[in-house]
């Protein structure tokens, strides 16, 4: 069976192969798919031209590669008698990816470039316009983007990702360049014009968008080596071949400090201090030299490799001369100052200095020390340990010792005044540790202890008068009612003496008047009663009148006259008359016997 058909099979092989063959042979057909690209060689050409010496293009119709490629489609006058067709897949180069290109012909790139300058040829995809328009063989500035490209290979090498090994390339380059957030790249040109002489760095040079556009940096002179610009973060179509970069953190100023920058290039130098500013010099930001304006807390994309940021803490520092060593490590080689006394000993002091530098005055600051280590260790150093070997020598130990917080408020005086020359605020200086000689220190020791017990017995004697004091009060107030018994039994006393002796006198002066009266009435009642018996002896005669005088007497006082009085009436007695006269002054003497011996008692008890 199979046998029978073989006659078949091979003449419909042979038409199918005569249908695809004599098209070619007979009219010269080529076929291009559409991930084709058809790179031309011609055999020979009638006119009988070559190519030029140094050329390997034909732009017009030599022998050799042609300039002119197929593109996806039939293409008849091909003979393949004249005309060799190589058929190469397209370009593609994926997202997130760059080709680079070495042209194989063209003009001679010019000794102070290295790449071949950008010109217009649809990104490599016409080789006669690139040719024509006096593009440059060699490396080339132009990089290919993310697309699918149509190129004679015969001309250019696009160099990819997947090749790149074969070319002698790191595939790694062959990426979208991207600077990674909170970094900063720096940037080197590897094309250019050269920097000139005494300059460390190309200037800012605008206009090239960020370094993508190669053609238009050279076309603006720009310079090869490092670049004053830096890329931020983000993504960079970079010609690795054109420029390299380096990334470095952004350069952050912490809260409480700012940052001074010291530009190495920029605009040329123009000092803005002003005459009254001796000891260094200050410029705007962009210039060479110390930038008057600071950065401030933040992060800041600084070139590193330019410029350098010197931290100044805006906050109060503390610096030690001692074995103590602060965070900040800008007392690291500050150690306890030796001094010698008035006396000749030798002693170690410990200070810590408290000073501060405002936000306005740091740049005034490094344009004069260049760094905060400089002004610690060439400006407070000397200032402070200069002051106090000076001062000590003015004193003994046990003075330095004993009146140390007067030694301080003067240091802290002298360096306040120093540093203000330097523009830094000097807020306080401190005594720390004393170390005198030990024999010394226990002079001292004996005599604070001597004093301490001085202080102790004079409170304790303070304690005993208190004592006292408090037991004599305590006994006051125990007979404190007794106190006021007798105080009120004395005052009692005295009131009671008081009104006895104001009642005698009134007494005495009753008495003196009425004793004065009734000596009035007696003297007066006698004078009546003398010029009554003068009268009666003078009408009754003496005798007759004396007998009726004592006979009314008996009848007023009723006196008895017998058994009494015995009347005799033989010689030698009395008569009637005596014996009454007798019975009356016997009643008139009784009465005044009896007053006067009361008178007489009354003047014994009271003087008065």
């Amino acid at each position: 069976m199979i046998e029978s058909l073989l006659p078949l099979i091979i003449i419909v092989v042979v038409i199918v192969a005569l249908a695809v063959v004599l098209p070619g042979v007979l009219l010269g057909l080529v076929i291009i798919n559409e991930r084709q690209v058809g790179v031309v060689i011609r055999r020979f050409s009638f006119s009988g031209k070559s190519l030029p010496k140094g050329r390997l293009i034909a732009l017009e119709g030599e022998p050799g590669y042609q300039a002119d490629t197929l593109a996806p489609g039939w293409h008849l006058g091909y003979f393949s008698w004249m005309y060799s067709i190589i058929k190469v897949p397209v370009t593609v180069v994926p997202q997130g990816e760059i080709a680079l290109v070495v042209a194989a012909d063209g003009a001679a790139v010019p000794p102070d470039r290295i790449l071949g300058k950008v010109v217009d040829s649809d990104n490599y995809q016409d080789a006669r316009k690139f040719l024509a328009n006096g593009g440059e063989k060699g490396r080339q500035l132009k990089i290919i983007t993310a697309g699918t490209y149509r190129i004679n290979t015969a001309l250019f090498n696009v160099i990819t990702r997947a090749n790149a090994n074969q070319n002698g390339m790191d595939s790694g380059d062959l990426s979208v360049y991207s600077v990674e957030p909170d970094m900063v790249g720096i940037v080197t040109s590897l094309d250019g014009k050269p920097i000139p002489e005494g300059e460390i760095a190309a200037l800012f040079l605008p206009g090239h968008e960020n370094f993508q556009n190669a053609q238009a940096f050279i076309d603006a002179g720009g310079q090869r080596g490092l670049q004053e610009q830096v890329l931020l973060s983000g993504s960079w179509n970079l010609n690795p071949w054109f420029v390299r970069v380096e990334q470095v953190p952004m350069t952050e100023i912490p809260i409480g400090y700012v940052g001074v920058v010291i530009s190495f290039i920029g605009k040329a130098h123009e000092d803005i201090s002003g005459v009254e500013f001796k000891h260094g010099d200050l410029v705007n930001v962009g210039h060479k030299g110390v930038w008057a304006a600071p950065l401030y807390p933040g992060k800041h994309p600084i070139n590193t490799r330019v410029m350098r940021t010197e931290l100044v803490p805006t906050t109060n520092i503390v610096l030690n001369w001692a074995e103590r060593t602060e965070m900040h490590g800008y007392d690291s080689r500050l150690n306890s100052i030796t001094v010698r006394s008035q006396d000749g000993f030798a002693f170690n002091l410990e200070i810590a200095q408290v000073i501060h530098i405002g936000a306005l005055e740091a740049s005034r600051v490094i344009s004069r020390v260049g760094s905060m280590q400089n002004l610690v260790d060439h400006v407070l150093e000397p200032i402070v340990a200069n002051y106090f070997r000076n001062a000590a020598q003015r004193y003994t130990v046990l003075d330095f010792l004993s009146a140390r917080s007067d030694r301080q408020s003067e240091a802290a005086q002298h360096v306040r005044t120093a540093l203000r020359a330097y523009d830094v605020e000097a807020i306080d200086t401190l005594l720390g540790a004393i170390d005198p000689p030990p024999a010394l220190m226990a002079t001292l020791t004996d005599r604070k202890i001597a004093e301490e017990q001085k202080k102790t017995y004079e409170v304790q004697e303070i304690a005993q008068v208190q004592r006292q004091q408090l037991v004599r009060q305590t006994e006051m107030a125990n007979i404190q009612q007794q106190v006021v018994q007798s105080e009120q039994g004395v005052n009692i006393a005295e009131l009671q003496a008081q009104a006895a002796i104001k009642q005698a006198s009134g007494d005495a002066e009753s008495i003196r008047l009425r004793a004065s009266g009734e000596a009035d009435a007696i003297r007066a009642r006698g004078e009546a009663q003398a010029s009554a018996h003068q009268l009666g002896a003078a009408a009754m005669g003496m005798q007759g009148y004396t007998a009726l005088q004592l006979m009314q007497q008996v009848g007023e006082n009723s006196i008895r006259i017998i058994p009494d009085v015995l009347v005799n009436g033989g010689e030698g007695g009395g008569s009637m008359v005596e014996a009454l006269l007798g019975v009356i002054l016997s009643n008139q003497l009784a009465p005044n016997a009896i007053k006067s011996s009361g008178d007489s008692q009354s003047s014994q008890e009271d003087p008065a």
